[in-house]
């Protein structure tokens, strides 16, 4: 049944719009029903009240190893696709879009009010996934688009206003716009025990190795050595981490 005054192409252009958009937000109309059903009966409710609700109630959208903290006004799209490990948070505002390979985060992960991570990906890229590995935290308003793959490991920090970002278009071709030519997605690797500062850029096809620092605004658009620390735009060494100047003549507030 089309929508009353419009033409057959008309019809067809809008009912081919719903369509577009329910492929977008779940597997299948049922999917797409249950998960946007369960999250608008609880989504909303705030306090403890909320979480442990969630932490029940959740568990028929997506994946909960033992348990897990949603917070209120948390989205989730492929919720299915979706895998906490036990004792992660999800804090207020944050967006998840998990298709085509999921989105893992794994025991004692926190990601924090405000980050998107999506692997938003229609053009049927192979590699398609966030993994996030063992008490890692996401930092404030963090983007992670994971076309091409983001692993990222154990105890990983990123400050606020990260954004990594496993793909990039093509636009060598002056005579056509770079929306027609493509897209490369070649992955991104944090190792475990990294830092990365506040505003950094982390862009496609990049390792940055165990142990090493980016500082805050730094624009990496190459490998970053184990136990180094980066900055610059862009980033390049500016010293080894070896501890030979640990505390930097600065008080260091140590972890009980």
């Amino acid at each position: 049944m089309g929508v009353p005054g419009s033409t057959g192409s008309e019809n067809a252009r809008i009912s081919g719009g719903i369509r577009l958009y329910l492929r977008r937000q779940a597997e299948s109309l049922w999917r797409y029903l249950l998960e946007q059903g369960v999250q608008a009966l609880l989504g909303w409710v705030p306090t403890v009240v909320g979480i442990a609700a969630r932490a029940a109630a959740y568990r028929a959208i997506l994946h909960m190893e033992g348990s897990a903290a949603i917070e209120r006004g948390v989205r989730l799209r492929f919720a299915n696709r979706i895998r906490l490990g036990h004792g992660a948070y999800l804090d207020e505002g944050v967006y998840i879009h998990a298709c085509p390979q999921g989105v893992q985060i794994g025991a004692g992960s926190l990601v924090m009010h405000g980050s998107v991570l999506h692997t938003y990906n229609f053009r049927d890229l192979p590699h398609a996934f966030i993994h996030i590995g063992r008490d890692s935290l996401i930092g404030e308003y963090n983007v992670v688009r994971g076309q091409g793959g983001v692993t990222i490991g154990d105890r990983v920090y990123t400050s606020p206003m990260v954004q990594i970002l496993a793909v990039n278009h093509v636009f060598d071709d002056p005579s056509r716009s770079f929306v027609v030519q493509g897209l490369t997605a070649e992955g991104i690797t944090i190792e475990d025990d990294v830092w990365i500062g506040a505003g950094a850029v982390i862009t496609d096809g990049v390792r940055i190795g165990q142990g090493a620092v980016v500082a805050a605004g730094a624009v990496v658009t190459q490998d970053v050595p184990a136990h180094t620390l980066v900055g610059g735009v862009p980033a390049r060494v500016l010293r080894v981490i070896d501890g030979s100047d640990h505390v930097g003549g600065k008080q260091v507030y140590r972890s009980s």
